[in-house]
């Protein structure tokens, strides 16, 4: 059984694209997909997703990670408290998001389902410093979006 959610979505970006139902949808899916996994202690996930303007996405690249850009997601843990809930704040680019979609010739929909999963995972501890957690993250993001219907994001779609 997967812990309860709670997510606050936050627009600090105007994306209608992405109502609050459809990025709820995609977290839980993660949340559900990965639930065997987590610790059983793990009750509840707090999570916060916000959708920023390039500013705000650059800003805060800047402030938290040293880089002088707006990327496309950005995530930060903060683990599990005593009382079962572990929570996390999600960022998304929306201008970054459109860009990388248009780019890679992928739907902004998949695209955002795919970023947002991402963020889910790294808020939930999962992570790709290494070869081996790199290829074992993107593996379980591609099964997460293939129940979803999207196709892997790891494949180029322009070749």
């Amino acid at each position: 059984m997967s812990p309860k959610l709670t997510l606050a979505v936050q627009y600090g970006a105007t994306a209608p694209e992405l109502p609050r139902w459809r990025l709820r949808r995609w977290v839980q899916q993660a949340i559900d997909a990965v639930a065997p996994q987590l610790d059983p202690a793990i009750r509840l996930i707090a999570l916060t997703l916000r959708l920023v303007d390039a500013r705000e996405g650059r800003r805060l690249n800047q402030a938290f990670r040293q880089r002088d850009y707006a990327t496309n997601v950005l995530t930060f843990e903060y683990g599990t408290d005593p009382e079962g809930a572990a929570s996390g704040d999600i960022v998304l680019c929306v201008p970054v998001l459109r860009r990388e979609a248009r780019e890679q010739k992928k739907g902004l929909l998949q695209h955002g389902a795919h970023l947002t999963v991402h963020g889910v995972l790294h808020a939930l501890g999962y992570d790709h410093i290494d070869p081996l957690q790199a290829q074992a993250m993107e593996s379980l993001e591609t099964r997460i979006l293939a129940r979803m219907g999207i196709s892997d994001p790891y494949i180029s779609q322009s070749s």
